[in-house]
């Protein structure tokens, strides 16, 4: 997939919207939307292409405590809460062991470090890296789910602004498989908010309203019937919903 009416950047250019520390505004929809979407906001976008490709392959492996304390946190709206994952970026061959907090101030802040894209065990660099940043130390951490999905990057051209658009997203447990194929997800990533995004006034025309979507929490609750999961209902129901009707 290429998108010709876009122009191309480069990972090296993109490393002053790294925006690691953040605000997240997250909208979903059926992926027969698309397409129109991305033509109308080409004007203000370059899109990120590495190795001539702009549809990139990730996969994601998110850790927990056995007694699933991060995923509780989330369901239960805790603020401060955490996230933990080994992410490999496929098609550039890099994977980074990633913590992401969400302060209770609705910020995102992500730390990672480099690792291994094979091991799923924690050497002592990333002991070290989990004991510093976050409450659970690697002794208490156990791979809960794995993703893959394909990616679209778009870097707004006034630098301030990246946009992430998710498809073909599978979630995987020791218990089932789930594939949402017809499922969009774009995530608006800013120092601020999306009040200036092109893109999320574009959404906001097209009558896509901001929603959140916890791709761990969502994948587990879909894969693992045990899980509480009360708090995701509404988006579950929604979901189903939207992948039954396109229009």
């Amino acid at each position: 997939m290429t998108l010709p009416y876009y122009d191309p950047i480069q990972l090296k250019d993109i490393e002053q919207v790294q925006l690691m520390n953040r605000v997240d505004t997250k909208y979903w929809f059926h992926s027969s939307k698309l397409a129109e979407i991305l033509k109308q906001c080409s004007d203000h976008y370059y899109i990120l292409e590495i190795e001539n490709k702009q549809l990139l392959s990730y996969t994601t492996i998110y850790y927990d405590t056995t007694i699933n304390s991060m995923y509780k946190a989330h369901h239960n709206g805790r603020l401060n809460r955490f996230k933990v994952r080994h992410r490999t970026y496929v098609d550039s061959g890099i994977s980074f062991l990633e913590i992401k907090r969400k302060s209770n101030k609705g910020r995102t802040i992500k730390e990672r470090i480099l690792t291994d894209m094979e091991s799923t065990v924690f050497g002592a660099d990333e002991q070290m890296f989990l004991d510093c940043n976050c409450p659970f130390s690697a002794n208490d951490l156990v791979p809960a789910t794995q993703n893959q999905f394909r990616r679209i990057t778009l870097v707004s051209k006034s630098f301030d602004e990246r946009c992430t658009i998710d498809i073909n997203l599978r979630f995987q447990s020791n218990k089932q498989k789930i594939d949402l194929d017809d499922l969009a997800i774009i995530e608006v990533k800013t120092d601020g908010g999306p009040a200036n995004s092109k893109l999320s006034q574009l959404l906001l025309k097209m009558g896509i309203k901001k929603s959140g979507f916890s791709k761990y929490c969502i994948g587990r609750a879909l894969t693992d019937g045990h899980l509480k999961h009360n708090a995701f209902k509404p988006n579950l129901r929604r979901l189903s919903k939207t992948l039954k009707n396109s229009n």
